[in-house]
């Protein structure tokens, strides 16, 4: 299949770049002479004399700090010292300084930081005019927000009691500073009976027995035994099939009710199901909470393989279309080939939903299957050619339908001299640069998205394109998916480690592609990931898993090998290799083993043995969310790594469209 190359040049000022950015010649050069010279350069002194200032600091030795400071005023990390020198003496109330700070400093991490040290150093001391003035309403500690009602409350505004209730009305406890405020809410009497009972909902749908035990002594003492009912329905739901002792016809009952058999429906959603088409006859249910309970249920149903009495269930509820709950089973129908249903669930779906890539490729695939010539003034046909210009898995199946160019959109934003000068230059991001210099990682990327998150989405392209260039390929990555710019494909999909990689390609035959795109996948080019599981490494492998790689292929091999690049990319793409062995070289299959275990992929070829699957149904109806996405990035990113490396690629092979899964 043959690229549509569509490539925007990258202006700064008079000169055109393609896929790169220019970085100011002072930057460069200070870079290249931290490498190269063999005297300290001006730069390695400042962080020498940093390092003496903390130190000083640290010991209080004014004098030296101060004459030390004096020298570090051009510093990106001077900020650091000032706020830790600083912070030192908040409690004698230094205003004019911290609001000096916080000019000097507007929207930087350390300013926030300060700012939540300062504001409680005003609340110890009961400053509450000068809280009001700090006070910021985009803080989101709830502890700041109920101290911030503390102090207008004392600076006499009442409306401040009318914001308590949504801080009160949680499911565990909030700090101790809120009890003053809740104290005045609750002699108010703005702590209605109504409110309790909501959040003693709360607190026993979240398990914290002593808020709910709390909460049952603060309702009004007719409403306790309804309390208590709940409590004993939390503990057994299967309570709710003594129907008679739940007939009374109130709210709280409703609730009572409602609660029980969301929680039935966890463990055992056909007797959920059961019990709810009594009560549904025996109370008047909202419609709005009928809805939700049969859509519990119906998931619920799903999840333990209920699907004839999910379908039903749906079926019978035509205002039921949650999107969720609907491609659940539109995945089911796929999975049974059963187009017909398929049809019906796409003409459910919500509009926004319906009209996304995935189900516009699926419904002109169920035109095809059911020969249905036109909807809506659409062909099959039609629907695919409004697909394939999509840089997506289903642009790219759509495209390999109607045997189109796959259509690679690569549009670089362009840029002034001055704007890349200014984003280059921002507080922020010289900070992020001086810590990654001192090899201070996780303070560099602190630094880093702190600053890109308070920029324009002009100013973030920048800075995602300045992060490629210096070799933060992960960060580059994530700030354009803050930005939601997805056009840029230098930057979101680096070359890198090419000579690995193809190192590796040649010694397993495993195409440079696929190993490209495992990588881009599993770590962004992070080359020392690790993951909540201890995957490690730019190909994300379990220690387990590279060690027996390493043994099988005659490889030394330690753990700490997995952050080396090389190293990593050698026993991952075996690793891959011995996977494409284990599945007939089929990438698909592969893929899936990579993320979930080849165990699970013959799990899953078994159990639709006798069905044999056309290879887009099969992936669409991987039963774990987070394969089938996988199994889909890594099939697209090949594609968009061919184009990246000038190259031809198929989406599929022939092998892997022809062969039934």
């Amino acid at each position: 299949m043959r690229f549509s190359k569509i490539l925007w040049p990258f202006v700064v000022g008079a000169s055109v770049f393609v896929g790169s950015i220019a970085l100011t010649s002072a930057h460069a050069a200070a870079d290249t002479a931290a490498k190269t010279a063999s005297k300290p350069t001006p730069r390695q002194l400042e962080r020498q004399k940093y390092e003496q200032a903390q130190k000083a600091l640290n010991a209080k030795n004014m004098p030296e700090y101060s004459r030390l400071v004096k020298q570090l005023q051009n510093y990106p990390l001077l900020p650091y010292l000032e706020y830790q020198e600083l912070s030192n003496r908040l409690i004698s109330l230094p205003k004019d300084e911290v609001q000096d700070f916080f000019r000097s400093y507007p929207e930087s991490f350390l300013s926030e930081r300060l700012m939540h040290r300062w504001l409680r150093t005003l609340a110890q001391r009961e400053r509450w005019a000068d809280y009001r003035q700090f006070y910021d309403k985009r803080l989101t500690d709830p502890e700041l927000a109920c101290l911030n009602l503390r102090a207008r409350l004392a600076t006499g505004d009442k409306t401040a009691l009318a914001d308590v209730a949504p801080l009160w009305n949680i499911d565990k406890a909030q700090s101790k500073a809120c009890d003053p405020v809740f104290d005045q809410w609750r002699k108010a009497g703005l702590m209605t009976p109504e409110l309790i009972w909501e959040r003693h909902q709360k607190a026993v749908k979240a398990g914290n027995k002593g808020m709910v035990s709390y909460l049952t002594t603060q309702l009004p003492s007719g409403d306790r035994a309804m309390a208590t009912l709940l409590q004993q329905v939390d503990a057994n739901p299967r309570l709710l099939k003594q129907t008679g002792n739940y007939s009374k016809q109130t709210a709280y009952m409703k609730d009572v009710i409602l609660y029980g058999l969301d929680k039935l429906a966890r463990t055992d959603a056909k007797e959920a199901l059961a019990l709810w088409h009594r009560y549904d006859a025996q109370q008047l249910f909202s419609d709005e909470d009928r809805i939700n309970i049969k859509y519990q249920i119906a998931l619920r149903l799903l999840h333990q393989n209920h699907d004839l009495e999910a379908e039903k269930l749906v079926a019978s509820t035509p205002n039921l279309t949650r999107a969720d709950l609907l491609e659940w089973l539109l995945r089911e129908s796929l999975r049974k080939q059963d187009w017909e249903r398929v049809n019906e669930w796409l003409t459910r779906l919500p509009d926004e939903t319906r009209q996304t890539e995935r189900w516009r490729y699926w419904q002109a695939r169920t035109m095809e299957e059911l020969k249905i010539k036109e909807i809506n003034g659409e062909t099959a046909d039609s629907i695919y050619n409004s697909v394939a210009p999509a840089r997506s898995f289903y642009g790219f199946l759509a495209a390999d339908k109607t045997g189109i160019n796959y259509h690679l959109l690569d549009r670089p934003l362009t840029f002034t001299e001055k704007q890349v000068h200014d984003v280059e230059n921002a507080q922020g991001i010289l900070r992020a640069r001086e810590f990654y210099a001192r090899g201070e990682v996780a303070a560099a990327n602190r630094e880093y998205f702190h600053t890109t998150r308070r920029m324009t989405t002009e100013q973030m392209v920048i800075a995602g394109r300045l992060a490629e260039k210096l070799g933060w390929y992960r960060l580059g990555i994530q700030v354009m998916a803050d930005a939601q710019y997805w056009d840029d494909l230098q930057v979101r999909f680096p070359v890198v480690y090419k000579e690995h990689v193809n190192k590796a390609a040649k010694q397993t035959s495993v195409n440079p592609l696929l190993i490209f795109a495992v990588a881009r996948q599993e770590s962004a080019f992070m080359h020392d990931a690790k993951s909540p599981v201890g995957a490690l490494g730019l190909m994300q492998l379990m220690p387990a898993t590279a060690k027996q790689t390493a043994q099988k292929n005659g490889i030394s091999y330690n753990v700490q090998d997995l952050i080396t690049p090389e190293k990593n990319i050698a026993l991952g793409s075996r690793y891959l290799n011995h996977l494409l062995g284990v599945f007939d070289g089929n990438r698909i299959l592969a893929a899936a083993a990579y993320n979930a275990g080849p165990t699970r992929v013959k799990k899953w070829l078994n159990k639709e043995k006798e069905a044999q699957l056309p290879y887009d149904v099969w992936i669409e109806t991987i039963p774990y969310k987070e394969t089938r996405g996988y199994v889909q990035n890594i099939l697209s990113f090949s594609v968009i790594y061919a184009y990246r490396l000038g190259e031809q690629t198929s989406f599929v092979t022939p092998a892997e469209a022809n062969r039934q899964l």
